[in-house]
């Protein structure tokens, strides 16, 4: 019986050692799976611009909130008076991403050329017009430009019924985004938040 229980002991730790490198590569092949997994939440985090906002700043804060939350605006935005609309680029705002302030309330963000800034769905400046609008498809209505031949123009998308109307929409309370594509077919700014995404020229 113990000559049996020791030969049963050596099978056994024999066994073992032969799967030994199994377990090993096992181990091996999740790795990649983990270091995914870690990156991810990262990847998800990051900022997206969207019809309520960027990050920290939202569309409806004060200029207090603004300041707070990315910087004063520089000197020459700063002189204007707090009842008329202000575009600048704060100190610690992301490269390339404007704001737009109406009588203290922060009513627009506009990326421009150079910004790294995307909405939800991977659009930035530079994305090409034609996929553009195929992407929005009929959630979107898409204007001739005010000043720019085609393929320039204005892709306009609501969030609420307000989309697929040609009338002007003032509603406070509405969000959306427009994309305005330059005389190259390519998006050149990015507009988000209230009836402001609607002015073709800065403040008006």
């Amino acid at each position: 019986m113990i000559r049996n229980a020791v030969l049963s002991s050596v099978a056994l730790l024999a066994l073992a050692a032969c799967n030994a490198p199994e377990a090993a590569k096992t181990t091996e092949a999740k790795a990649p799976e983990s270091v995914a997994s870690a990156v991810a939440p990262d990847a998800a985090s990051s900022p997206v611009l969207t019809p309520q906002g960027y990050g920290p700043l939202k569309i409806g804060m004060t200029q207090a909130e603004v300041d707070a939350a990315v910087g004063p605006p520089p000197a020459n935005a700063a002189e204007a008076e707090p009842s008329e609309c202000r575009q600048y680029h704060p100190p610690r705002a992301p490269e390339g991403l404007l704001v737009m302030t109406e009588k203290g309330v922060l009513t627009r963000l506009t990326a421009i050329g150079g910004s790294s800034v995307k909405t939800a769905d991977g659009v930035g400046v530079g994305y090409d017009g034609e996929q553009l609008k195929t992407k929005y498809g009929a959630t979107a209505r898409f204007s001739p430009h005010k000043y720019v031949a085609a393929p320039a123009g204005y892709l306009t998308a609501w969030t609420g019924a307000d989309h697929l109307s040609d009338a002007y929409v003032s509603d406070p309370a509405a969000r959306g985004l427009v994309f305005e594509i330059g005389r190259d077919g390519k998006v050149a700014f990015i507009h988000a938040g209230g009836p402001s995404i609607q002015y073709v020229e800065g403040c008006s």
